[in-house]
């Protein structure tokens, strides 16, 4: 019989969160090496350069993947005949490990974790409480699974009731143009059929623990009807030509995962949940000999890929000369190096400008001829001006677009993704313009930042608007100030250019 000893549980969890912060699965990371290796689009194949660049600078530096450091999900299973030396529940061990990991001095994390949901929205400070799944099974170790899952992913998970008679393939195409590229393509999907409504949605997520391996799928055939959908999916979902960021590619997809289980003779449950870019999992297992042993992986198993900025391809800016005819001049697609002060700003910092105008009060700052960046960084930690600091997803700030480029002077935008279809009206009437960074380059991203200050709203912690020197900080025009963007544009190209799934299954999706 295992003695579990609430010191090394602690310890495992807490060194598990900390090791899935800056290192991705290695299954990841071969994968998206072939996707870069196979992909044609030059929009997508830049996007993948800078993921996998950042991945391994993180792997060097022990730095976050992504600024959105996630919710801490852990699946336990407890062997029946384990025993516990502890003083504490599990659930406060876990919380506990989590906390020691969130708040590590040498590699702090974004806390993201809001209490009170639906009132107040405190920050917990600490990212706790984690999410616990349990599951007693035979024997007597203890087996781990820690994952962090960042919002943008998370908020783009689907559940639906077909059915008995629908088919399954045709719901998922329908419904991942419907996703947008705010959950950080090319991923994984992960597929629950079955059980109840809560049951689907925990085994999609669960599905998302285990290695990609569809090659190997592909390689050896399927062997059950299972195996069967995930290859279909796979390919199907590849054809909708989506692509890395939403850009229009190859590979939007680098593995789909499936779990089913029994249900009711009058439904077909079916969950839906995406892993991002910032793929993050680990698995341990405690015997009773002490903490999990994490080992870290070696820098030559990642892809020989360095992004670098291409001045012959992109144009620099200079934000402090910025004129509104100069954004008005931009065109889709076009790839941008943007250099000067920039400020930041995200959903609940546009929630009290909203408030201040509306009671008629003073701004704290100009946003005349200034440029936004959708951003919560990582605090610094050492010789660092900001932590990791990549895009969040636009589409949150949709409904203050108008308000910002006409009541504060604001006249272009940075985030992540796609727009909806007011903010792109708005973009459109103010002759103003939307860039996308890469999501899943956080750490890259925030290499380009030479100097960081708070300038407003200081309580809201990461939340706060804070003034950035950039250099050379890398950009696309995702929306061009006629309107269009590449988000509509270029998965419909590549899709028509794959040639599998007809263009219009797009529509409404971006």
């Amino acid at each position: 019989m295992s003695t579990i000893r609430q010191d090394d549980f602690i310890q495992s969890i807490a060194d598990a969160f900390q090791y899935i912060s800056c290192y991705h699965p290695l299954d990841y990371i071969k994968a998206l090496g072939t996707a870069y290796e196979r992909e044609q689009s030059p929009a997508a194949k830049d996007a993948i350069a800078q993921i996998l660049t950042n991945s391994r600078m993180c792997a060097e530096g022990r730095r976050p993947i992504c600024q959105d450091t996630g919710i801490a999900v852990v699946f336990l299973k407890i062997g029946m005949n384990a025993k516990w030396d502890a003083r504490m529940s599990i659930q406060e061990m876990v919380n506990e490990g989590v906390r020691r990991a969130y708040n590590h001095p040498d590699n702090k994390l974004r806390a993201s974790v809001l209490l009170d949901p639906a009132g107040a929205r405190k920050n917990s400070k600490d990212n706790t409480p984690a999410v616990i799944h349990y599951e007693m099974v035979e024997g007597d170790h203890v087996e781990v699974i820690c994952a962090a899952k960042g919002g943008g992913s998370e908020n783009k998970s689907k559940f639906y009731a077909l059915n008995p008679s629908d088919s399954i393939v045709d719901w998922v195409l329908k419904t991942v143009p419907t996703m947008g590229a705010g959950w950080c393509p090319p991923g994984i999907l992960g597929i629950g059929i079955g059980g109840t409504p809560e049951k689907a949605m925990l085994l999609a997520k669960e599905s998302l623990m285990a290695p990609v391996d569809i090659h190997e799928l592909i390689a050896r055939g399927p062997s059950n009807r299972v195996e069967e959908l995930r290859l279909e999916l796979y390919e199907k979902v590849n054809a909708l030509g989506i692509g890395a960021q939403g850009l229009g590619g190859l590979t939007t997809v680098l593995d789909v995962k499936i779990l089913d289980y029994p249900t009711h003779a009058a439904s077909l449950p079916v969950a839906m949940i995406p892993n991002c870019a910032a793929t993050r999992h680990v698995h341990f297992h405690l015997d009773g000999s002490g903490p999990a042993h994490l080992e870290p992986p070696k820098l030559e198993d990642w892809p020989a890929v360095t992004w670098k900025a291409d001045t012959n391809v992109a144009t620099r800016v200079d934000l402090n000369t910025l004129t509104k005819e100069e954004v008005a001049s931009w065109k889709p697609g076009q790839v941008l190096l943007l250099n000067g002060k920039m400020l930041t700003g995200r959903d609940a910092a546009h929630k009290r400008i909203h408030d201040m105008l509306a009671k008629g009060e003073q701004l704290p700052i100009d946003f005349t001829n200034r440029v936004i960046y959708y951003v919560g960084p990582v605090d610094p930690v050492r010789d660092e001006v900001v932590g990791p600091a990549g895009p969040t997803t636009a589409t949150r700030m949709d409904k203050f677009t108008r308000m910002m480029l006409e009541k504060t002077g604001l006249i272009s935008m940075v985030g992540k993704a796609e727009r909806g279809a007011i903010a792109i009206d708005a973009i459109k009437d103010n002759q103003s313009a939307y860039l996308m960074a890469v999501g899943g380059a956080a750490y890259l991203v925030s290499k380009a930042i030479k100097a960081a200050k708070v300038v407003a709203f200081g309580d809201l912690g990461m939340e706060a608007i804070y003034e950035f020197d950039v250099q050379d900080m890398p950009v696309t025009v995702a929306v061009d100030s006629k309107g269009t963007s590449v988000h509509n544009t270029g998965p419909a190209e590549w899709c028509a250019k794959i040639g599998k799934i007809p263009v219009a299954t797009l529509q409404g999706g971006h």
